[in-house]
């Protein structure tokens, strides 16, 4: 009984506190797209797998998932381990991040978090560099909403100073259903992303930047297909360079699912994607189709270059394209059948 209220008298004065405006209230959200049937679980720091709204029946939180057939949401980041996070840090030496379960919260102070029930907004700095800022807006992309949501990241240096190589990483251990933690794993795209500084399939690697570790071999700084079956995620660290004084840079990453890999294969070419990572079951037609579920996250304005549709594929005209065709392919039969009357 001491314990029961002991920890309800810490509850009444922090409700307390926050409603005096003395501690500011800080959680998370879950947003769902348009469609009804993709949702992401963002802590108040940005990262993903809140424990909190809508959970699904095999997690103890929501991170990236969709709706199977009976309605109810399956996710790709939350079974067994709440492991999906990222970091930022400059300089080489200072470092702020966070990942539930494998590094927690490391010198983040949220400034803001606000949500929608289609979006959220997280604002942070780093506590020992204030001069850091990162701000992430997570809505449905507008190029593909019933497939993507997109985090727009802008690391602004709000310091007298300039911050040098300033370091972004996203990690996350894919548990793609119904196979959880016996995933295939694919990463493309690292051949063309100037910015990045490493990659790998370690989801359980740490978000600080100053800590890139390795995944297991033929990922590392590779671009592979359909690795596995095993227990493992998408690991990217980029390196931005110098941000001037009162300057900022911004990119965007996306996260999706969808019930074929060509469906999210279409959704990320349509947001022009540069680099990208699928999770998809160890099912029949699981590494091959995407069925029954394909998960995605990837990247824009990372230094890459568009990288679907798959540039060594023939590109397909457009109608108008074809219309020249044929009136081209129509000239070069009048002038040949003007050269053979002029023969006869």
């Amino acid at each position: 009984m001491k314990t029961t209220n002991s920890l309800a008298a810490k509850a009444a004065l922090a409700a307390l506190l926050i409603g005096a405006g003395l501690v500011k209230a800080h959680a998370g959200a879950v947003i769902i797209n348009p469609a009804g049937n993709v949702a992401l679980g963002v802590n108040s720091e940005g990262h993903l797998n809140f424990s909190g709204g809508i959970t699904p029946a095999n997690a103890s939180a929501m991170g990236l998932s969709i709706k199977d057939s009976a309605g109810a949401f399956r996710d790709s980041t939350a079974p067994g381990c709440l492991c999906e996070g990222w970091g930022v840090s400059a300089n080489e030496t200072t470092a702020g991040y966070a990942n539930v379960s494998t590094d927690g919260v490391v010198n983040l102070t949220v400034d803001s978090f606000t949500s929608t029930a289609t979006t959220a907004t997280s604002t942070v700095h780093l506590t020992s560099l204030p001069a850091l800022k990162v701000t992430q807006a997570y809505a449905p992309a507008a190029a593909a909403p019933g497939l993507l949501f997109e985090d727009k990241v802008t690391i602004t240096n709000t310091g007298l100073t300039a911050l040098n190589n300033v370091r972004y990483v996203r990690v996350m251990d894919w548990d793609i259903p119904p196979t959880e933690f016996n995933e295939f794993v694919t990463i493309k795209g690292t051949a063309t992303t100037t910015l990045l500084s490493s990659s790998h399939d370690n989801g359980f690697n740490t978000a600080n930047p100053l800590s890139p570790g390795s995944g297991s071999a033929g990922t590392n700084n590779v671009d592979f297909a359909d690795n596995g079956p095993a227990d493992h995620g998408a690991y990217f660290n980029f390196n931005f360079g110098t941000i001037a004084a009162g300057a900022s840079y911004s990119f965007s990453v996306f996260y999706g699912a969808g019930y074929s890999e060509s469906s999210v294969l279409g959704a990320l070419g349509s947001v022009g994607i540069e680099l990208y990572s699928l999770g998809e079951s160890n099912t029949t037609g699981g590494p091959t189709l995407g069925t029954p579920y394909t998960f995605a996250f990837g990247f824009k304005g990372v230094g890459g270059v568009t990288v679907l549709p798959d540039p060594g594929t023939p590109a397909v005209p457009e109608p108008s394209t074809y219309g020249l065709m044929g009136v081209a392919a129509l000239g070069l039969v009048v002038a040949i059948r003007r050269r053979r009357s002029k023969v006869a």
